[in-house]
């Protein structure tokens, strides 16, 4: 990219470019420059091959070069300007790598006057606890952020030429304002070395010091490493910076008064409210991180294989949701067994804890909900993000809407590019008012309406259970009846477990009636296994010749058994064994052996029994003699993926006929052969494809599985030990 590349203070900062630049071939030639009193670590630079020559004096250390990057720190900027502006060239580009974005243009202006055009201010956001020469190394910024921070007359060509430079170098490149930038690093990067560096200080202060760091755990060590940073450097940052940081130490002193004041008067619910917040936005923040990263996991799947024994597949995720919002607003406590611990379910779980409702746990899939009544939810004080989950958002919008308190429902980029408007639209027949962005999603926002709802007699034009309970749990606050008609039967855990809880729900022919005059009484509730989990099981045992294999404690409620009708009338060899009730939900165990399948016309009254369960069907069909045949299912192309498409394009990729419909596909059963296909995020796409592969004649790579852990986290674990040859792989 450039021909002379100069350095001008060549540290841990400063050396990492340079290196960053000669592995990637970026330049032909570095040099470096520093005063006089840096002639030793420029000598070490030039020695360990970090820069080709140093100069003590600017003017040939910036002659013919044609990029400048300046990494001395912020307090010198001014200083280095003034050393420059006398050699300044308009065919060169200058940037610098400063950590407070305000302080580098005030510097300039001062200088120049006005920001030359040609100087593109920059900052990676990496370090080392080392520093000096010696620590650098070439991938100190590889996969971590780099904000570029360019002003109204930056060159437009300058941009360019640094966002590649640094693109290059493996940074992933934002670009921001440049108020907005210090803004950012002020709360997550300056404040925390503050808070590091004053609790070393405080107690390494203490007399019983040799004691205290004695016994100091890896959670000190861990949170006290960054007060290791250079002193200095992080006095002219933090003076640099200080009109941002000033107000956070303000905000940070109220949030310490407020623990202390929970402790002294023993309000342990306050203080378990804020840790739980706290411990679900730092788990939000590690995925935020991990994706903002480009981290990716990756299943490679080898042909092959059967599955064998026993297992019990986690809870059913829908009555995880719904066991969280009813015991939540029942009276007493309820206690709940077989929870499903996924992120979606713990995104409810936590949207309620911000809302005032006592949870502990879940250990090991039990949790105890100390419920709050009908009208006792409080107004969070944040948002309410709820992930990658559609049932918490779709579901808590009619909760909401009869609350007293105004609220917010936000979620990641898939959920926020998710249709709503099919529950916003007869949430606002009620009188609720929500408003969501110009195209119907997310995030929505949801004014109070305590009293004001009116119940409706609502005909759904596509079957949707998520439509149907979010109307009756905004029933629950309406005035009069509201009733909900379904074109087709879908599953009812709502209403079941409404009546769980003793509240009354009437039901005739296909219209669910429900309204106001209730409450709901606390009751146990043993979860049972996800059908929808167990589905990629009974499918893979069905394909793979030698299967024989057992699923413990799955509900059968008979709006979701579709998947084991479809099954069998393609051939599957299921017995539903030790049938029984629990907490109103029907339960058994399913044993299934392989079988040769033959290709169907699905019926169509089928679909919405199996509605999650079809990405997984669409393997079955490709290993089945014939051809399968599914329409009435348009429903499937506004899920997490369109998975009508995603898998039609995956199955010709593995070599299968698959030719999608407006509302389904069309598949012509054989043999399923290897290659890489992509999820696009879809957790069951991920796990569909990589049940294909005991079918397959050659290796599978499934892209982009990061989303498995939303609904079912032990699926790569549990499919290995039952027979599956399948590897997860993190990059």
């Amino acid at each position: 990219m450039f021909d002379r590349l100069c350095i001008i203070g060549v540290g841990l900062i400063g050396g990492s470019v340079a290196r960053a630049a000669r592995h990637y071939g970026l330049c032909k030639q570095i040099v470096g420059y520093g005063r006089p009193e840096d002639k030793h670590n420029l000598e070490t630079a030039k020695k360990l091959g970090v820069i080709d020559d140093y100069y003590l004096q600017i003017e040939p250390a910036v002659s013919s070069a044609d990029c400048v990057v300046i990494a001395t720190p912020v307090a010198s900027l001014e200083s280095i300007f003034a050393a420059l502006k006398p050699y300044w060239s308009e065919t060169t580009i200058y940037t610098d790598v400063g950590s407070t974005k305000v302080s580098v243009v005030k510097a300039a202006q001062q200088v120049f006057g006005e920001v030359p055009d040609n100087f593109v201010p920059a900052h990676p956001i990496a370090g080392a606890e080392q520093s000096g020469v010696e620590a650098s190394f070439y991938d100190l910024f590889l996969n971590r952020r780099l904000i570029i921070t360019p002003l109204e007359n930056t060159s437009k060509e300058a941009l360019n030429k640094v966002q590649s430079f640094w693109e290059r170098c493996g940074s992933v490149v934002s670009v921001m304002d440049v108020k907005h930038h210090d803004s950012i690093l002020a709360a997550t990067s300056h404040l925390p070395h503050i808070l590091a560096f004053a609790l070393v200080n405080m107690l390494g202060h203490k007399d019983e010091q040799s004691e205290i760091f004695k016994y100091a755990a890896g959670g000190f060590r861990d949170f006290t490493r960054i007060a290791s940073s250079d002193p200095a450097m992080w006095r002219d940052i933090c003076s640099a910076n200080k009109s941002e940081i000033i107000p956070l130490l303000q905000q940070t002193r109220e949030q310490l008064d407020t623990l202390q004041h929970l402790l002294e008067n023993d309000e342990s619910q306050q203080l378990l409210t804020i840790f739980a917040y706290a411990n679900t936005a730092r788990q939000r923040f590690l995925t935020q991180f991990e994706g903002n990263m480009s981290k990716s996991i990756t299943f490679q799947v080898q042909p092959g294989g059967l599955l064998q024994g026993e297992a019990r597949v986690p809870g059913d995720k829908s009555m995880s949701h719904r066991s969280i919002m009813l015991g939540s607003l029942a009276n007493g406590v309820t206690h709940v067994k077989g929870f499903l611990e996924a992120e979606d379910a713990l995104a409810t779980l936590q949207a309620f804890r911000d809302m005032g409702v006592e949870i502990e746990g879940p250990v090991n899939g039990s949790l105890t909900i100390k419920g709050v009544g009908k009208h006792g939810l409080k107004a969070p004080k944040n948002e309410l993000y709820l992930g990658n989950s559609g049932t918490s958002m779709r579901l808590l919008s009619g909760l909401l809407a009869g609350q007293p308190f105004d609220s917010v429902l936000t979620g990641d980029k898939s959920l926020s590019g998710r249709p709503m408007k099919r529950v916003t639209g007869p949430l606002a027949a009620m009188g609720a008012d929500i408003k969501t962005t110009e195209q119907g999603t997310a995030p929505l926002y949801i004014t109070g309406k305590s009293g004001q709802l009116k119940g409706i007699d609502y005909v759904m034009p596509m079957a949707s259970a998520q439509v149907k309970s979010c109307l009756l749990l905004a029933g629950m606050y309406a005035d009069g009846e509201t009733s909900v008609t379904e074109p087709a039967p879908t599953r009812d855990h709502t209403e079941r477990m409404l009546s769980g809880f003793s509240y009354p729900v009437t039901k005739e022919g296909s219209k669910v009636t429900i309204n106001a005059n209730g409450d709901l009484t606390a009751s146990d509730i043993d979860v049972p296994s996800d059908i929808s989990s167990a589905a990629f099981f009974l499918v893979g045992a069905s394909i793979a010749p030698g299967s024989d294999l057992t699923l413990r404690h799955v509900g059968i409620n008979p709006t979701r058994t579709g998947v084991i009708d479809i099954l069998r009338l393609m051939g599957a060899k299921i017995e539903v064994l030790n049938e029984r009730e629990v907490g109103g939900e029907p339960v058994a165990d399913l044993h299934v052996v392989y079988s040769p399948l033959k290709g169907i016309d699905i019926p169509e009254h089928l679909v919405p029994l199996a509605i999650d369960e079809f990405p997984v069907l669409f393997v079955a069909a490709a290993c089945a003699d014939g051809q399968t045949r599914l329409s009435g299912a348009e429903e499937l192309r506004v899920k997490e993926s369109d998975r009508i498409q995603v898998m039609a394009d995956g199955l010709q990729i593995l070599g299968v006929d698959a030719q999608p419909t407006a509302d389904g596909m069309v598949i012509q059963g054989g043999s399923i052969g290897g290659g890489v296909v992509t999820s696009h995020g879809d957790h069951r796409i991920a796990m569909s494809f990589s049940i294909a592969g005991l079918r397959a004649n050659a290796p599978i790579t499934v892209l982009d599985c990061a989303n498995v852990n939303t609904s079912f986290p032990e699926f790569k674990d549990l499919v290995k030990r039952l027979g599956l040859d399948l590897v997860c792989e993190e990059a």
